[in-house]
């Protein structure tokens, strides 16, 4: 690999992973910050919610904007709102000051993943895409088995404003080496910005993951639950219908025109529904059925974020050689007989199985991932791919919301049942609600699969994806 590559990875690698690190990071450290600052569970949720808000917020704005403005320009008002945000939540006197200085921190951190996979896309060679977003997904593999482990361990240890201290210096610390890597050239996008459009869209997508996210807390009957969604029906109806009237829209509609992009948004959303759906509810069974605390829970799924980190690049460089379909096949075969394998073969005493459940689940849904955004941006002309990257990422961010929602939903209702587990190969009657929710995502997974078999090129994107999809 060329040094000016190696050099781009190694400006991209440690933004990406502070960013997944900084997702959740403050997640065991919110019972000392609540008995710090007096604030009940809801008002603790604002410190998780804001960030996640102005994360699916920001990232097809970005995305959007990428194709008008340089990265170079892009990254480093990134970094600096990172930055910004950081220092205001280690300086925090309260915990509304907290939440705020968490909103600042996500508008910023929004930008780091889709304008990460816009670089790799635009500066490196077609043959070497694949390999470049696989050393992406690696960072962001090490960032979701480490972000709940170093918020816990430094956060204990220092108190929690040092883990904002952290992301301050590491924000910091990037700027020259983003500011020396990343071209200033703007892209040569022209015509109007269809601001309303964007905040149309923008609005849909928050109140979505905000009513999905008080669906967790209070369920669906609650009317900042249902309440948001309607709005957010209500603001992407009005989007959808701007965009079809207007004659340069927030959305290019021939996006939707291209299978392979539309497919690939497809399969991202529902392959990412069943991921979450596994970490949240992996971790759960080990705590409620195996009785292992917090901490214990989350070393069995260390071997999954070291899997996904190691194999991320490999995985990547098949990508560029055997092509997207048979890739993408295989992992959601693999997504889908581990699924079976957690909803079969969790019920007893030994927490091997879930261990190799969620490991055999992240590598089947890492080669999905990574092959896929490829195809999505060779598929694409280059005037659209920021766009389309940020509309794929936004996908794939609100199936993370929606997959632990659905799946709490179904076994917060099949507990309360008392019934025993719907799988008849499942063992007794305890942690039959799990077993049925890992039954529901092998459900997901079949559906996922159908929807990929519809991935070839057209005659219009042959051309441009020969090389990247091979059906």
């Amino acid at each position: 690999m060329p040094s000016t590559e190696r050099t781009l990875l190694a400006v991209l690698m440690p933004a990406m992973l502070a960013t997944v690190i900084a997702s959740d990071m403050v997640n065991l450290m919110l019972p000392s910050i609540g008995a710090e600052f007096g604030a009940s569970e809801a008002e603790l949720a604002w410190v998780v919610t804001g960030f996640l808000l102005m994360f699916s917020i920001g990232i097809p704005f970005y995305g959007r904007v990428s194709d008008r403005v340089s990265l170079r320009r892009l990254f480093v008002f990134a970094l600096l709102m990172y930055a910004a945000g950081s220092l205001i939540c280690a300086l925090a006197p309260d915990l509304l000051v907290l939440v705020l200085g968490r909103i600042v921190m996500g508008a910023g951190a929004a930008a780091i993943p889709v304008l990460s996979i816009i670089a790799i896309t635009r500066l490196l060679p077609e043959g070497r895409r694949g390999m470049g977003i696989g050393v992406a997904s690696a960072a962001a593999g090490v960032g979701t088995a480490a972000g709940p482990a170093l918020g816990g361990g430094l956060g204990q240890f220092l108190g929690w404003p040092a883990l904002f201290w952290l992301m301050l210096v590491v924000a910091l610390a990037l700027l020259p080496a983003a500011l020396r890597v990343l071209p200033d050239e703007a892209p040569a996008g022209s015509g109007r910005f269809d601001l309303p459009g964007g905040i149309l869209l923008g609005l849909g997508a928050g109140l979505v993951l905000f009513g999905i996210t008080q669906a967790q807390v209070a369920g669906f009957t609650a009317p900042s639950s249902w309440g948001s969604l309607v709005v957010a029906v209500v603001a992407i109806s009005l989007f959808w219908w701007r965009n079809v009237r207007v004659a340069q829209p927030f959305v290019p509609l021939t996006l939707f025109t291209n299978r392979v992009y539309r497919t690939a948004v497809v399969v991202a959303f529902l392959a990412m529904i069943v991921n979450l759906g596994g970490l949240v509810f992996v971790p759960l069974l080990l705590v409620d059925v195996n009785g292992l605390s917090p901490g214990a829970g989350a070393l069995v799924m260390i071997p999954a974020g070291i899997a996904v980190a190691v194999l991320s690049p490999l995985i990547g460089r098949m990508s560029d050689r055997v092509g997207t379909r048979p890739l993408v096949l295989t992992g959601l075969g693999l997504m889908g007989v581990f699924a079976l394998f957690l909803a079969t073969f969790t019920g007893g005493t030994s927490v091997i199985p879930s261990g190799a459940g969620i490991l055999g689940l992240s590598v089947g849904f890492i080669l999905v991932m990574t092959p896929i955004i490829s195809a999505a941006a060779g598929a694409l002309p280059p005037d659209q791919v920021g766009v389309g990257l940020g509309i794929l990422q936004g996908a794939q961010f609100l199936g993370a919301g929606t997959g632990p929602a659905l799946f709490g939903v179904l076994v917060t209702a099949r507990q309360l049942s008392g019934a025993g587990a719907v799988n008849p190969l499942y063992p007794g009657r305890e942690g039959a609600a799990f077993s049925d929710a890992f039954l529901a995502m092998a459900v997901v997974v079949i559906l996922t699969l159908a929807a990929a078999l519809r991935m070839r090129p057209t005659a219009t994107t042959a051309t441009t994806a020969e090389s990247g999809i091979r059906a």
